[in-house]
């Protein structure tokens, strides 16, 4: 069966749209986020069109539109991709526009965790399950809806606990493509909660 490109339905009155949330600063990104609730597995399925939004500093400001516009490595940032592998979790990827073509990179795998900015469930994207720049530096996103087909991402990463403290906020918009595949190769025997802070610091 075709795959069906979500068209959004009219959201309704009060709703945060997408212009709405890259107008947001990041206190009022980060209030937002402890609202919402978790998609299901089942529904990240396919190309979801990514943004970077308000960042908590210039610093990371600047950072963060260097590395996903930088037309050398990795690319102009396009979309995060999912697909459920189980009822429980599944597998996705980066999509950048790259010296005029579309590559996919930083394999990632999904599942439904804790937050770790307040224990509620959040889908979460554990990148150290396989071997990339991104699983290098414990890069781990949270994603909740903010409506039907408009979702807001905290990613976090670094080398150190207190690294990992800095929210990065980021929208996604869709469905808008299907999933192009699998890539990557996890890594054998990994146990994502080892990158969750709830599950990692628990007991």
């Amino acid at each position: 069966m075709a795959f069906k490109i979500m068209n959004v339905a009219r959201q309704a009155v009060g709703e945060p749209t997408e212009s709405d949330l890259l107008a947001m600063g990041f206190k009022d990104l980060m209030a937002l986020f402890d609202k919402l609730p978790a998609p299901t597995i089942q529904e990240m399925d396919g190309e979801f069109a990514a943004r970077l939004l308000a960042q908590p500093n210039a610093v990371a400001q600047v950072i963060g539109n260097l590395t996903v516009n930088n037309p050398l490595m990795p690319g102009r940032w396009l979309c995060k991709a999912f697909k459920p592998v189980s009822a429980v979790g599944g597998q996705g990827y980066n999509s950048f526009a790259h010296l005029g073509r579309t590559v996919q990179r930083y394999p990632m795998q999904t599942l439904i965790a804790p937050s770790r900015y307040d224990g509620r469930p959040a889908y979460t994207l554990v990148y150290a399950a396989f071997q990339s720049m991104c699983g290098a530096i414990h890069m781990v996103d949270e994603v909740r809806r903010v409506a039907p087909g408009l979702y807001l991402g905290i990613g976090t990463w670094g080398f150190t606990d207190g690294q990992r403290q800095v929210p990065l906020p980021f929208v996604l918009r869709g469905p808008i493509a299907p999933y192009a595949g699998h890539i990557g190769r996890a890594k054998q025997g990994f146990n994502a909660q080892q990158e969750i802070p709830a599950f990692k610091h628990k007991g």
